[in-house]
């Protein structure tokens, strides 16, 4: 059965990939992962935001996409060194910070598609997320970060599991199955997308055989991160459900024209 994720929502899907970034926000200095990114996202007609969470020092669960402050402000500490007012005080001018809690709060109508970067995430989101797990779906590159985020929101009570995305072992084992042509339904247990690059150096990981596997017991394959309308184009017409893409304005353009 469909996850209500997936539910009324149009596909392809337009993933925005961290919010959108316009040019007049671009000039403002707003960056990703921020309030105002998503509130861009949402006003350009955006149904799902990708984003990331870290913890911080307090134990909040933020939305930053890196474990250190460095390519953003130059500075080499980690997150979670970091007590949440001083980011709040860093983002201001930039957008504004958001814990996961302000955000489902602040967009009750968007869908997001949450990172778990660290494990120390995991069990924190279980509360946040209880009631939120028909519009959330829970991804991580590690497979027990997601599978552990997942068990502490049934634990917290939830009557409904959030989505989730397999992680690198996943997207590997599936791959190898495809090119074998066995069956991935053990491996997909519980995973409703893959989210995964077209390509991995000189690996290409979205092939024909792995889409097909993966449609076959009904999950989703959603590819990162594209932001030129002709390779969007491309790969909807090659069967992918989802793209992830820096330009949600742009991907609703030419994947859901009016």
């Amino acid at each position: 059965m469909t996850h209500p994720y997936f539910a009324k929502a149009r596909h392809p899907r337009v993933l925005a990939h961290r919010g959108l970034i316009t040019a007049a926000g671009e000039d403002s200095g707003v960056w990703e992962n921020t309030a105002a990114s998503f509130a861009a996202a949402h006003a350009a007609g955006v149904e799902y935001i990708e984003t990331d969470c870290q913890v911080t020092a307090d134990g909040d669960v933020v939305l930053f996409h890196d474990p250190t402050l460095d390519r953003l402000v130059g500075d080499p500490r980690a997150v979670r060194d970091v007590h949440t007012r001083e980011l709040r005080t860093i983002f201001a001018d930039h957008g504004g910070l958001l814990t996961v809690t302000e955000a489902l709060r602040s967009f009750p109508q968007i869908r997001f598609n949450i990172d778990v970067k660290t494990d120390a995430a995991s069990g924190l989101l279980g509360p946040i997320l209880v009631d939120e797990t028909h519009r959330v779906l829970i991804t991580s590159f590690s497979d027990a970060n997601r599978r552990a985020t997942v068990a502490a929101v049934l634990r917290a009570g939830a009557a409904l599991r959030p989505a989730t995305s397999g992680g690198i072992r996943t997207i590997a084992a599936l791959r190898g199955l495809s090119a074998l042509r066995l069956s991935p339904a053990r491996v997909l247990r519980d995973i409703d997308a893959l989210q995964i690059p077209e390509r991995r150096g000189a690996l290409t990981v979205l092939t024909p055989a792995l889409l097909r596997a993966a449609h076959r017991v009904g999950v989703e394959v959603h590819v990162w991160t594209i932001n030129d309308p002709a390779e969007m184009l491309r790969l909807a017409h090659l069967g992918v459900d989802g793209i992830v893409s820096d330009r949600a304005d742009v991907a609703l353009a030419a994947l859901n024209p009016r």
